[in-house]
């Protein structure tokens, strides 16, 4: 049973057969969970985007549940000319737009998304855990617990301190059972591509 919907995620179709050269990108930062909404409101204005999303799949009361997730949450990419770019700041769903720095680079990263997607690849956001991130338990036996990320080991699985009654434990933890809470300000933070 869907909770989240998938919504448009290419307008047009042919949205990657120009170039960066062309129709320059510029990205959509939106205001929070107003992804979809804003390439609903695009499309009938004709202005290209590319919303790329992933399943998630949740199990609740028994019962199996998938929703479509911005697999950039927060982002829409967009190419458009500037009466466009009006259009979609003045939609109230758009906090700011982004100027692309680097059009190849970007280009070229998108394409390769959109390759992967039509080749059928199972796509999902990776979220980088460094050490000092508060993160809580979303899994298993120790399901709710908060801790802190104290090292990765091997690669695979990360060290977390659970405080508990006044003193730490070191608890070894799979990766995809931990979600990250909090991070320090601009600690792994690249935008190169974007100003």
């Amino acid at each position: 049973m869907p909770l989240l919907k998938r919504g448009p995620e290419v307008f047009p179709q042919s949205l990657f057969d120009s170039t960066a050269v062309d129709v320059p990108w510029t990205v959509a930062h939106t205001r929070s969970r107003q992804e979809k909404a804003l390439a609903r409101h695009l499309e009938p204005l004709g202005v290209a985007f590319y919303l790329p999303q992933y399943e998630r799949r949740t199990r609740r009361s028994g019962r199996d549940f998938a929703s479509f997730i911005p697999l950039f949450p927060g982002y829409v990419f967009l190419r458009c000319n500037a009466g466009a770019r009006d259009a979609v700041f003045r939609s109230g769903l758009v906090v700011r737009l982004l100027d692309v720095r680097d059009q190849a680079l970007l280009d070229g990263e998108l394409r390769q998304l959109r390759s992967l997607q039509l080749a059928g690849a199972s796509l999902a956001p990776y979220e980088r855990l460094v050490p000092g991130d508060l993160v809580t338990i979303a899994d298993g036996p120790f399901q709710g617990h908060r801790g802190r990320v104290v090292r990765e080991q091997s690669g695979l699985r990360l060290i977390v301190s659970i405080s508990m009654l006044r003193q730490s434990v070191a608890v070894e933890f799979d990766r995809s059972c931990l979600k990250r809470e909090s991070r320090p300000t601009g600690a792994g933070e690249d935008r190169s591509a974007v100003a």
